[in-house]
């Protein structure tokens, strides 16, 4: 493998939100119902001698997928979308580093073994049990029962972050855990990936309430946006709300991408 510091590759992933999930009885992954978002996480890769790691706020799997894939490196994480508020902004940053860090490390690991490296990551970090396989297909990514499937959609979002929810006090949370596990079922029954959007998010909003993680200021959100005719939900798991439309009544936009991550540049062979 290389180790040449002035070669970098860099990898993008887009974010990825998911707004009814319910973990597996392992504790090791989860099913539920997701979506990649444009507004994703970039990453800089350049061998070094020891790890550092540069983002506006934390990201602890990067460090963590680079020990898994048993390199140091300097990563520059640019993030467009919140960095701890249910976009997934850790799994997108562990997954375009993984990439990144192939192509430039020429390690030669498939693309299936590192998407299971940033995953097995965030699991290990209790910061996601999932993300990576929505940002690695794109889409409208689901597992109701059936398997991973996708479905291409493009259908722009407005949203609004008030802050983050840690994953890990959720998913240790025994009470909270049953309380998810017992509304997920009726939205599974009901999915349809070709349904308008707007039908899922008052599923999702549904499933939001019944699990009792909607906070006051993401509730009041979700009614602002009610009475202006839209629909929204709450990004699983965050205090961030996503919504359609919602054009005049939340600050932010996005949509959902159908790409999943890829190299944006890399080495060239020498």
């Amino acid at each position: 493998m290389s180790r040449d510091e002035t070669r970098t590759a860099t990898a993008h992933a887009p974010g990825s939100v998911t707004v009814v999930f319910t973990p597996t009885e392992d504790g090791e992954g989860s099913r539920g119902i997701s979506f990649a978002t444009a507004d994703g996480v970039t990453a800089r890769v350049q061998p070094a001698t020891e790890t550092q790691i540069s983002l506006d706020g934390e990201v602890t799997t990067v460090e963590r997928v680079l020990q898994r894939l048993g390199v140091t490196a300097a990563v520059a994480l640019d993030a467009a979308t919140p960095v701890g508020a249910g976009f997934g902004a850790s799994g997108a940053a562990t997954l375009a580093t993984a990439l990144a860090a192939n192509a430039v490390f020429e390690l030669g690991r498939s693309r299936e073994s590192l998407v299971t490296a940033a995953h097995r990551a965030e699991v290990a970090a209790g910061t996601g049990l999932g993300d990576v396989f929505v940002q690695e297909r794109g889409g409208l990514a689901y597992d109701v029962g059936d398997g991973r499937n996708s479905h291409d959609r493009t259908d722009s979002l407005q949203y609004v972050s008030h802050g983050g929810i840690a994953t890990e006090s959720v998913l240790s949370d025994e009470g909270a855990v049953e309380r998810i596990r017992a509304a997920a079922g009726d939205v599974f029954d009901r999915f349809d990936p070709e349904r308008p959007l707007d039908h899922l998010f008052a599923d999702a909003r549904a499933f939001a309430d019944a699990t009792g993680l909607v906070t006051d200021s993401v509730r009041a959100t979700l009614d602002r946006v009610a009475d202006a005719g839209g629909e929204a939900t709450m990004a699983m798991v965050g205090e961030t709300v996503i919504a359609v439309g919602a054009e005049e009544t939340l600050p932010n936009t996005t949509r959902i991408s159908p790409d999943g991550a890829r190299l944006l540049d890399y080495p060239d062979e020498r």
